[in-house]
């Protein structure tokens, strides 16, 4: 206890004991003296009790209390503000002395008066110290109100909430760097690829002997497989920067869904792996959200099980889950050690701890992260030898007025499905009994034959796997049971070489993976299908032969504005195949004096970044030109390795009214004369 507050203390026992004896002396009858005694030390006693108290309470929540009158002179000081300028509290009475205020910070003055504010002294140690000072109005004298401080240390606080504001500013720093990083990166990687893919492209479509179609064709594969290597680094590195936005617009994930499943057809088919599809009837397809991320974590997945399995097949599943929709991709790959799967879905992990596949295990940790910024969940089940499933909840909104679709009825018709088959035959059936019909899978012809004997079926389905005289044997088994319609299940490759189905016995045929509206269109409406062209049979097998040159627009005039010497040839070879006339300009100055004084052009295709003028700023000042002098606007698209949503709206808000990212892809360069072409 202070000195101070014991003096304060006293004086106030001594006027409660004046005024008790006043009290008492005017009362009657009198108290005896002893009685009265007695009562005054009880009194003292409550009082010292209630200043013990005030004391403790004071000095457990603050270090340093100071009351000054309105001279600023010390009327009170406790023992934690006298340490700080080395002194005794009393010696502080009747002085005006503060300790040295180094910086301030904040400050906030309340309404009822009470002000807050952060200081910095320099004690009498001289080690700067933070103190957080409450400051209040008091009973005052004629000279004005006397003004309480309290304060406590929070040096503690302000460092650390420093150090972190220190650390956030650093940690934006190094994203904005490490951003910067990115787009010099994937510049500088992709345009090199461009040119090795876009001259494959170029060689693949001239005079080759199979020897050399072969080595073109391998330095293609692998160019494509450093783009995929690249794009998953770069990906990633977007993630870990905080640099991928999401987008929020209405798509069909049924649509999507069954596009990426033909996509990797082939590459399943390549292997002797199937690949099969089954969408749910009650699904709103129709969603809002980011169909491209959507697609990219389907591919990773579907990508991954035709990687992994060597034998059987992959399937996809999509249904609904809640609000949202559910995303199944299912192997009859070799499975996943259990301790291995809580670590999954981790940066440069694979489905095994061996260095025998390629890849850098960034695809399922990729994964991850954009369903988790979709809010949504991802887990992964696999036995040892027998396979694994991925399983997707993503909470997409159905978008307004999004409805499920309708399926036809086949009640009460019953189909045989013959074919040994892990995934495509047990979606058949899924699909058929959603609509009704009775649905029955045997795995060999020899079982197809005996159910054809003892049962009535109106359709018969047999996959051309079995063997051509195990389906030929069915079909005409079917034939002879009456059995209305009879289809052959056949992949890409097997169309041409299997020949008319009809001359096999079959009705028709389907295409694995088979779409639900095919499947409803054979069994509906059963007849031939109609013979294809030459030019689509040789694109479905998949055969690599020269891809005749099409005339897209003779005499059309392109501007080319590309810095790169081998970009800028691949770009004019191509458009010249096509009937164009390029004019090249290496940069973003010569592209408008092109523009300028050898116009007018139909097509500019002008790289973004080049040196000097970059593109952005050469469509800007187009645009300017075009506004002054009112001439047609001049199509421009944008060439740019930078594929990310901030550079495409870069480029569409420069004045570009089309974006082409690199690689090039020379298949686009027809569509876009034709549009031109049109449009003139």
């Amino acid at each position: 206890m202070t000195l101070a507050v014991s003096v304060m203390g006293l004086s106030i026992a001594a006027a409660m004991l004046a005024l008790i004896l006043m009290s008492l002396r005017r009362r009657e009858p009198v108290v005896p003296e002893s009685d009265m005694t007695e009562a005054l030390q009880d009194r003292l006693w409550q009082i010292a009790e209630s200043e013990e108290r005030y004391r403790v309470l004071v000095e457990a929540t603050t270090e340093a209390v100071v009351q000054r009158d309105g001279q600023g002179r010390i009327t009170f000081a406790s023992e934690g503000f006298a340490a700080l300028l080395g002194v005794k509290p009393l010696d502080l009475i009747g002085s005006t002395l503060s300790p040295q205020v180094i910086e301030r910070g904040a400050s906030e003055q309340r309404a009822d008066g009470v002000r807050v504010v952060e200081e910095r002294l320099v004690p009498v140690d001289g080690v700067p110290r933070w103190f957080s000072f409450i400051e209040m109005p008091a009973a005052g004298s004629a000279d004005g109100p006397n003004w309480l401080r309290a304060g406590q240390d929070v040096t503690a606080r302000i460092e650390a909430a420093r150090s972190l504001d220190e650390a956030k500013s650093r940690a934006e720093s190094a994203n904005v760097a490490k951003s910067r990083f990115l787009a010099t990166v994937s510049h500088e990687l992709r345009t090199p690829l461009n040119g090795i893919l876009g001259m494959a492209d170029l060689l693949l479509d001239t005079r080759l002997d199979p020897e050399q179609r072969t080595y073109v064709e391998a330095f293609r594969t692998s160019g494509k497989a450093l783009l995929g290597l690249v794009d998953g680094i770069l990906d990633f590195s977007r993630i870990e920067a905080g640099r991928l936005d999401l987008a929020a617009e209405p798509f069909d994930v049924a649509a999507l869904v069954e596009g990426v499943v033909e996509l990797l057809a082939p590459r399943a088919q390549d292997k002797g792996l199937e690949i099969a599809l089954d969408l749910a009837d009650d699904l709103a397809a129709l969603r809002v959200g980011d169909a491209d991320r959507v697609r990219q974590i389907l591919v990773n997945l579907a990508g991954n099980a035709i990687k992994f399995t060597q034998t059987g097949g992959v399937g996809v599943s999509l249904a609904r889950s809640g609000e949202g929709f559910l995303l199944t991709v299912e192997d009859t790959g070799p499975g996943i050690p259990e301790e291995r799967i809580p670590i999954l879905f981790e940066e440069f992990e694979q489905g095994d701890d061996s260095a025998s596949h390629e890849g850098t295990g960034l695809g399922l940790a990729i994964t991850r992260r954009l369903v988790e910024r979709m809010n949504g969940t991802i887990e992964a089940r696999s036995t040892v030898g027998r396979g694994s499933a991925f399983r997707v909840v993503l909470p997409l909104p159905a978008a307004d007025g999004a409805m499920s679709s309708e399926t036809p009825s086949l009640a009460p018709r019953k189909v045989l499905i013959v074919a040994a088959s892990p995934y495509q035959a047990p979606f058949l059936a899924r699909r058929l009994s959603r609509s009704g019909a009775a649905a029955v899978v045997v795995n060999s012809a020899e079982a197809g034959l005996d159910a054809l004997s003892g049962v009535a079926f109106d359709a018969l389905i047999a996959d051309r796997s079995l063997g051509d005289t195990a389906v030929r044997r069915l079909a005409a088994e079917a034939a002879r049971c009456g059995v209305r319609c009879s289809l052959i299940l056949l992949s890409p490759f097997d169309r041409r070489e299997f020949g008319a189905p009809n001359a096999a016995g079959f009705d028709s045929y389907l295409i694995k993976p088979v779409r639900a509206r095919s499947l409803f269109d054979r069994l509906l409406e059963p007849r031939p299908a109609p013979a294809r062209s030459t030019a689509d049979a040789t694109a479905t097998t998949g055969t690599s032969q020269p891809v005749p040159t099409k005339t897209a627009a003779p005499g059309r005039r392109v501007l080319l504005a590309e810095d790169n010497p081998i970009n800028a040839l691949l770009a004019t070879k191509a458009l010249e195949r096509l009937g164009a006339q390029v004019i090249h300009a290496r940069d973003g100055l010569e592209a408008l004096a092109a523009a300028e004084g050898q116009g007018p052009f139909d097509l500019a295709l002008i790289d973004i970044r080049m040196p000097g003028l970059d593109g952005l700023e050469t469509a800007r000042r187009l645009r300017a030109r075009e506004a002054e002098t009112g001439a047609t606007p001049l199509h421009l698209v944008a060439l740019t390795a930078n594929t990310g949503r901030e550079d495409v709206a870069a480029a569409s808000a420069a004045g570009f009214d089309g974006f082409l990212p690199k690689p090039l892809n020379l298949r686009a360069l027809p569509a876009l004369l034709d549009r031109r072409q049109e449009a003139a």
